[in-house]
């Protein structure tokens, strides 16, 4: 129950159904409990009346005790009916309060871990499986739903139950209930042993399908890689051993389920031989009644779904555990990245990196070491280096996806940790260099910028972004399904589209990560040609391998093993003869051919 506790806080929220489902339970219980005490008058009417009846055998009398005693059991079995009716409205009460609290709880669960999660920065996604993070929200959540609905309105109950059970037999013949009670500490002692056993098997389980959900998440992402290399037989193996992993396990939990029905039907059976054999001692005594054994009969019967039932709610709780424990580990995560201040400045675009170094946290790896340089709102600069230099580090660090290690950076002056986080992000048009595209229709992942763009504005933008050409030639158009990640479309086109997506925010800082690395020349230059014209009064920074001529820039600074290496204009820069007028030299006859096309 300790990492249940967790738990509480949603169901004091809920605490009126939980109260009321506690009352329906046990107004429902008290008229269960009322039936076998009806029963019990109605055979001791009949056992009284039978010498009665068999005495006047001959007389006209008979069949008037015989009309009397029938009128009577009708009269009880009405009572009967009427008890049972009750207690099924207040069954229904019952199921209506705490099995909805339980789904009203599962829903503000779902959606607090989906929150945690969106809250969590970059390095928690880069240590943990997708399927792992699906599982604990989906599988996990619903095993602890089992908890909060099912085993709790069982527990209850149990307990209501087995009191004003209990306290109807101590009231009939204290004795006899303790004869009838004796398999119970035996019944206690197993259940305690077994549980534990389903404790231990049902976090292994949890675990195992977690992995199942992270092997099926990455084949159907690397679908077309794993049909490329002709690797479908040898992933089904691989999938196939980890279901008869999960298989197996399954198999152990059910095995040591399987322990509980036998041996509560056992144990009942027992308290209800020991009933009969020493309730027919008491009856011979005239300590009791014959309705009091068939009373005490229906009650022992009326025990065995919910003492029987002790087996399967401990099941639950022990499945809701470990699945809550695995919940607890992620929402104790603390996200790295922590809005400061909820005040709005006026954002317009001043960059300035001061003695800034960073290291990545999941990887120990050093991205940069002391790296300087400013830039005026409206500027534009072009970060350019080899592979693996920290190019998009200082994209990363700029809409704050890490903090960094040492050194300042100022945005407008104020340093980048007093921003309000999300009014930041939303003033900068981020195209990082892995493009993802939702699975939905090609204007909705172009307004995920801008979620009340028009559908006039959305084709402006695909126009800036040199794609709207290639969107109109999509069977459906703007309203195509571009598929999971963007699957149905190229490489090209995805990267034109994500463009869209951040030119339609118009933002007050663009950032570009070679985003431009899967397009022809001439679709290039119109980009280029729509940054140069059109974001003359956005601070915009190029984070390339290449070099666009056609671009002006105010700023270029070279990256080499995450030190600023040269920094200038383009003439000072070919001036310097060394890394970017090298590169430079190179892509010229390209350029120069484009030109004289």
């Amino acid at each position: 129950m300790k990492q249940l506790a967790y738990l509480n806080r949603y169901i004091w929220q809920y605490k009126w159904h939980f109260l009321f489902g506690i009352v329906f339970v046990a107004v429902s219980n008290y008229f269960r409990v009322l039936q076998p005490q009806i029963i019990r008058n109605a055979l001791d009417l009949v056992v009284d009346n039978i010498g009665m009846y068999q005495s006047t055998e001959g007389f006209s009398a008979q069949s008037e005790i015989y009309q009397d005693l029938a009128t009577t059991l009708m009269y009880f079995g009405l009572i009967v009916l009427a008890l049972a009716l009750m207690m099924g409205v207040f069954m229904f009460f019952m199921r209506q309060t705490i099995i909805v609290m339980s789904r009203l709880i599962e829903y503000d669960l779902r959606n607090d871990i989906f929150a945690h999660y969106e809250k969590l920065s970059t390095a928690f996604y880069k240590k943990n499986n997708t399927g792992d993070l699906m599982a604990r929200v989906s599988e996990d959540v619903s095993k602890v739903r089992m908890y909060l609905g099912p085993a709790i309105m069982y527990g209850i109950n149990l307990v209501s139950l087995f009191v004003l059970v209990i306290s109807s037999m101590l009231s009939v013949s204290k004795e006899l209930t303790l004869y009838s009670l004796i398999p119970l500490p035996i019944l206690s002692i197993s259940i305690y042993w077994v549980s534990q056993l389903i404790n231990k098997k049902s976090e292994t389980i949890q675990q195992q399908l977690s992995v199942l959900n992270s092997t099926s998440q990455e084949v159907f992402s690397g679908i077309r890689v794993i049909k490329s290399y002709a690797q479908e037989n040898p992933m089904t193996q691989f999938f196939a051993d980890q279901s008869d992993d999960y298989k197996e396990k399954s198999m152990s939990l059910v095995r040591t389920e399987a322990l509980f029905h036998p041996l509560m039907m056992l144990l009942i059976g027992a308290s209800t031989l020991i009933v009969i054999y020493f309730g027919g001692i008491q009856v011979a005594k005239g300590n009791i009644t014959p309705g009091n054994i068939a009373e005490f009969v229906i009650y022992i019967n009326m025990l065995t779904w919910p003492v029987t039932a002790i087996g399967w709610v401990a099941s639950l709780v022990q499945r809701a555990a470990a699945s809550q424990k695995r919940i607890n580990e992620f929402l104790q995560e603390q996200p790295g990245i922590i809005n400061h201040s909820d005040e709005i400045f006026p954002f317009k675009g001043k960059i300035e990196f001061r003695n800034v170094s960073f290291t990545y946290p999941d990887t120990g790896i050093k991205a940069l070491k002391d790296v300087s340089f400013t830039l005026e709102p409206g500027e534009k600069m072009a970060i350019i280096g080899r592979t693996g230099t920290g190019k998009t580090t200082i994209a990363d660090l700029l809409v704050r996806m890490y903090d960094i290690t040492s050194g300042q950076i100022l945005i407008d002056g104020k340093d980048i940790k007093e921003h309000n986080l999300w009014e930041l992000r939303k003033n900068i048009g981020y195209v990082p260099q892995d493009v993802f595209l939702f699975s939905a229709n090609v204007s909705e992942n172009v307004a995920f910028g801008k979620t009340d763009a028009t559908q006039a504005e959305i084709e402006e933008y695909t126009r800036h972004a040199a794609v709207y050409d290639d969107i109109k030639g999509l069977p459906e158009g703007f309203d195509t399904i571009v598929g999971e990640r963007g699957v149905t479309l190229s490489g090209g086109q995805k990267q034109r589209i994500s463009i869209a997506r951040a030119f339609i925010k118009q933002p007050h800082m663009i950032i570009l990560d070679d985003c431009l690395s899967a397009v022809d020349n001439n679709t290039e230059q119109k980009i280029i040609g729509f940054l140069d014209k059109n974001l003359n009064d956005k601070t915009a920074i190029i984070i390339t391998h290449r070099i666009y001529s056609l671009l002006n820039y105010d700023k270029i600074i070279v990256l080499s093993d995450g030190i600023v290496s040269e920094e200038g204009t383009h003439e000072d820069l070919m001036q310097n003869k060394g890394y970017y007028s090298e590169i430079y030299e190179q892509q010229k006859p390209q350029e120069e051919g484009l030109h004289n096309l």
